[in-house]
């Protein structure tokens, strides 16, 4: 089969960033985020963009779906696909290699199911249905259908929420469209333990180096404690320490403790697409050597 996109997908804090940089400067690639924070500009050292990370041999990888929206905006799946096409379609006609490279699991599956979000109505019958519905409610109902969602309990406002299930309910139903993309798909995990070994490292680093000032600096520009809710993980903890409402140590435990639950998430996500018959070649850890041997016997560019 010939393969036209390579998905590099896994937990946080396995290490896919630099691993798909590394694959990117071998294969001539063109990296494609599939993060769903990290679209938003200045919003960096929470989301992990470890820009650092795409620089091989003194060359910046080129990278696309970071740093394109403000945290202000509106981000979703819709418009995750959009993009997704767009800088898909334009890195095959420089005849480099697409790869899709993240860990929300929701928009690699839209991809490499194909889904078709376009018919989805924002202010029809079901949207009033939904909006006479209690938010308690809504959140029950969008927890059922949307698993990896950063913290479902800082959603807090109700039209956000009752979009948020309209986009999972279609994706649900999982309109197919023709597609195009034939997917390479490359998994990177680690043992357990590992994984929150690495998730403590990196939060204890982040937070000594610029994460609680980027969080203030987010409320400087205007940014809401709520919208800090809505991103979740670090910018919901950090803003309620901010806030005055956890002190140092308590904001530092939970959001630990979080992220370790997040990236457990992520992982029953993937094991939920292998199961409907999305084949991942799952590496230990960010292995280059054992990619690079994957990638050579069985990607070929169209």
């Amino acid at each position: 089969m010939s393969y036209n996109l390579l998905v590099i997908l896994g937990p946080t804090a396995v290490g896919k960033t630099r691993l798909a940089a590394l694959l990117a400067d071998d294969f001539n690639g063109e990296i494609i985020s599939a993060d769903s924070r990290q679209v938003y500009r200045g919003m960096d050292i929470g989301t992990g963009k470890d820009i650092a990370d795409y620089t091989v041999n003194g060359k910046l990888t080129p990278y696309h779906l970071i740093d394109i929206i403000d945290p202000s905006e509106e981000f979703n799946l819709f418009l995750f696909q959009k993009y997704f096409r767009k800088y898909f379609s334009e890195i095959l006609e420089r005849k480099n290699i697409p790869i899709l490279c993240g860990g929300t699991g929701l928009y690699l599956h839209s991809i490499l199911k194909h889904y078709n979000l376009a018919d989805v109505e924002m202010k029809g019958e079901r949207y009033n249905l939904l909006m006479e519905k209690s938010i308690d409610e809504l959140k029950q109902i969008l927890t059922s259908k949307k698993s990896d969602l950063h913290n479902v309990t800082d959603l807090i406002d109700k039209e956000r929420i009752v979009k948020a299930v309209l986009i999972a309910e279609a994706a649900e139903v999982n309109f197919k469209i023709e597609s195009n993309v034939h997917a390479f798909i490359i998994g990177v995990k680690l043992e357990r333990e590992q994984i929150k070994k690495n998730i403590t490292q990196r939060l204890k680093y982040r937070l000594q180096n610029g994460m609680i000032e980027e969080v203030q600096k987010l409320i400087d520009d205007g940014i809401s404690f709520d919208k800090l809710n809505f991103f979740g993980l670090e910018y919901r903890y950090v803003g309620q320490h901010l806030k005055g409402e956890l002190n140092y140590n308590d904001m530092y435990q939970k959001l630990n403790s979080t992220i370790h639950s997040f990236a457990k998430r992520q992982m029953t996500w993937f094991r939920k697409m292998e199961r409907e018959g999305i084949n991942i070649h799952w590496l230990d850890g960010p292995n280059l050597k054992a990619a690079q041997k994957l990638i050579s016997s069985n990607f070929t560019k169209p």
